[in-house]
């Protein structure tokens, strides 16, 4: 009987306890949160307007704190499902936040003031010349850098200080307006976040920049935003990896929209990309993802697999972001019951926390040790195995009290006073509710402590924003002025401008005479190059003409003396030696080795057919670069026609032709032609009456080819003719050519 009485006694006491942890305060919430779920809901209508337009305010973003979300149409208008006593958020990147509680069912009307409108903003102006720009900037920056996550004040405090340089020029004000965004975004002040991501593209549009600006609107529940901006940086050409962070970005807005259709389309795009690069990170946080879509859309197999693949993915590192997956896939598995699943990935995200650098994982991430000890002490109890779950909730509670995380110690405290109540050991139930009294108590303060700290250091950032915002006011201010006196100035220089105008004026028409000399000049220079390309084609086709004249004249000879088989060879070398010579007769020089091949061909058909008048010997200097050299097409022919039909026919003995081509240097190169016939004058005084009234085309065709080749590209060849003898027997031609 003592006993039953005793352990009445201690769950009196328990409940006694249990009852007292709650304050007043707390029991006014829990009536107040009764009363208002059982108001009923209403369907809210309302719109938007611009205060200084009143014209509607489209995509923006309207909410009921931690409820459903909607935004506003074309029209500026928004239907939402509240109760009486929720509050509205309506927000959007161009004006104020704005908080509405719902009082009744009546239509609400917002009217908004332009975020500008309220900075004193104003559209940048035309540069302004630079002053001599003042040291500090740089230093500055680096300083805000290094401290801002340490010391969110400082940090702020430099970069204002970066701003009030005004040596500065557009580009580095805009990375100092991304600088103040970054730390505001850092310290969780999202809205002002944007506020300086927008100043800074309003400066100078940077790709990285707006990119932030997308994520900062996602953070900052500007979801049209962000949805937009997502939108309008796909379309630009991007690196693999910054496509998949905007897609990723983008995943994520149209997800917490409700719009899970496109979320789970773009999710699953990255999570394709993401695998065909190997970029495992991404791939194991999208597939987390898909499989956190297919739980709330009610597709639990589906998430099943995905889970699965993200857990066979994260086993192939040990990291945070591993263990982050697989905290998801254990919450998972405690939905659904799956206790032993959860309890074996729980204790292998507590293996992988060991192997990896924890002092930095915060008190409010979902992977801290502590946490996990506490969840797997949770699923212990929910199969009822007592025993077991005491261990990981005392782990808990030590950890959680090293860390100074006083939600997990408090929570895990309670579970464990239940715990030893459900065994029946009273004693230890009663001690573990006393210390859970003292850490509602403690957290209370805590909490208490936070929101004092959380005002100052909110009130501390919006003070440290309107200095910065006056300092661009003032920006603006002073740049307006400057405009101003620029204008004053123009002024000055129209007078100065009317009395310069005579003199303008003369300059003017004396330019423009010489213009048109020069002009006159040019043309008379193109015109005479056109005449000497004009004359070089006539000269050419005067040859080509000339030289098939003399050949068809050597197979006539052969037909009239009945040798009809060497007048066939004749003409199949012929046909291969004209082939060459129709291919280059159009240019005015080709290359040195082509000259040769064709002198070749010819010397060897003239060979041919006065094979008793003379022999010859071609050499070519082994040091000669034949390709580098350039010669009129045609050039060496009629020198070496003349040494044979006019030197070496008359010529009682066997004589005999030279051909010699040398590189002088390394810019010069010398032909020699030289044969031991009769000489020029003995020639000239055997012709017959009939061949003296025939002037040679050939060799002036030549003088005056290379005349004006001479004068359209500048002294390239040079001709000389000398006799070889005393006598006057032989003739020797040397040409020289030099490279262009």
């Amino acid at each position: 009987m003592k006993k039953e009485l005793y352990i009445s006694w201690l769950l009196f006491l328990g409940l006694f306890l249990f009852a007292g942890t709650h304050t007043s305060q707390a029991q006014e919430e829990v009536n107040y949160l009764r009363a208002k779920k059982a108001s009923p809901l209403l369907t809210i209508k309302g719109n938007v307007l611009d205060v200084e337009t009143m014209k509607p305010v489209p995509k923006v973003n309207v909410e009921i704190a931690g409820g459903d979300y909607t935004a506003t149409n074309g029209a500026g208008e928004f239907t939402i499902r509240a109760r009486v006593g929720d509050e509205l958020v309506i927000r959007n990147a161009g004006f104020e936040t704005v908080y509405y509680t719902v009082q009744d069912g009546q239509r609400i009307r917002v009217e908004v003031t332009p975020e500008e409108a309220s900075l004193g903003l104003q559209e940048p102006m035309a540069d302004v010349e630079q002053e001599e720009k003042r040291m500090g900037y740089e230093e500055y920056m680096q300083l805000a850098r290094e401290q801002y996550k340490s010391d969110a004040s400082k940090g702020l405090d430099y970069v204002a200080n970066a701003l009030e340089d005004k040596g500065i020029n557009p580009q580095e004000r805009a990375k100092g307006f991304a600088l103040l965004a970054e730390i505001y975004s850092y310290w969780k002040q999202y809205d002002l976040a944007v506020t300086n991501y927008r100043l800074s593209l309003r400066t100078n549009k940077t790709l990285s920049t707006e990119i932030a600006l997308a994520k900062t609107y996602y953070l900052n529940k500007n979801y049209q935003e962000s949805i937009q901006l997502g939108r309008t940086l796909l379309k630009n050409r991007l690196s693999s990896a910054v496509k998949l962070e905007v897609q990723e970005n983008l995943a994520d807005t149209y997800n917490a929209t409700g719009d899970t259709e496109n979320a789970e389309i773009l999710y699953q795009e990255i999570l394709n990309i993401a695998k065909s690069e190997n970029n495992m990170p991404v791939a194991t946080r999208v597939t987390t993802k898909l499989a956190t879509i297919f739980v709330e859309t009610g597709a639990p197999q589906k998430a099943e697999v995905f889970y699965d693949e993200a857990l066979e993915i994260s086993n192939q590192e040990i990291s945070t972001n591993s263990a982050r997956v697989k905290v998801e896939a254990a919450d998972y598995y405690n939905k659904t019951k799956s206790y032993d699943q959860e309890i074996q990935l729980r204790k292998t995200v507590l293996k992988d926390l060991e192997e990896v650098s924890s002092d930095s994982i915060s008190n409010d991430d979902a992977i801290t040790s502590q946490k996990q000890n506490y969840k797997i002490a949770s699923a212990y109890v929910a199969q009822k195995r007592l025993d077991e779950a005491i261990p990981f909730f005392e782990k808990s509670i030590a950890e959680a009290a090293t860390k100074e995380d006083l939600i997990v110690e408090k929570d895990a405290t309670r579970r464990l006073s239940e715990v030893f109540r459900d065994k029946g050991d009273f004693e230890l139930a009663i001690a573990s509710l006393e210390r859970y009294q003292e850490l509602v108590d403690e957290s209370y303060i805590q909490k208490e402590q936070e929101l004092a700290q959380a005002r100052r250091f909110g009130k501390e950032l919006a003070e440290k924003q309107n200095r910065i915002a006056s300092l661009e006011k003032d920006r603006a201010l002073n740049e307006s002025r400057y405009q101003l006196a620029f204008r004053d100035q123009e002024l000055a220089d129209a007078r100065n401008l009317r009395q310069n105008i005579i003199i303008g004026s003369l300059a003017l028409v004396t330019l423009l005479l010489l213009v048109t000399a020069f002009a006159m000049y040019r043309s008379s220079k193109q015109q005479k190059y056109a005449n000497n390309l004009l004359a070089l084609k006539g000269l050419r086709s005067q040859m080509n003409p000339h030289f098939i004249f003399n050949a068809l004249n050597s197979v006539n000879s052969f037909i009239a003396s009945n040798d009809e088989r060497t007048a066939n060879k004749y003409l199949s070398d012929f046909s291969i030696l004209m082939r060459s010579v129709l291919e280059n007769s159009e240019e005015d020089f080709i290359p040195l080795s082509k000259e040769i091949a064709l002198i070749e061909k010819y010397v060897m058909l003239e060979h041919f057919r006065f094979k008793d008048k003379f022999e010859y010997n071609l050499t070519v200097d082994p040091n000669l670069d034949v390709e580098a050299f350039e010669i009129p097409p045609m050039l060496l022919q009629p020198y070496v026609e003349n040494a044979v039909w006019h030197g070496m026919r008359y010529k009682e003995e066997k004589g005999l032709l030279e051909i010699e081509f040398v590189q002088k240097n390394t810019d010069t190169a010398v032909i020699v032609v030289k044969d031991n016939g009769v000489g020029r004058a003995k020639s000239k005084a055997l012709k017959t009456e009939n061949q003296k009234k025939q002037k040679s085309k050939g060799m002036s065709n030549i003088k005056k080819r290379i005349s004006i080749l001479n004068e359209m590209y500048g002294d390239r060849v040079d001709v000389a003719i000398a006799d070889v003898y005393t006598s006057g027997e032989g003739t020797q031609v040397t040409l020289t050519i030099k490279k262009d």
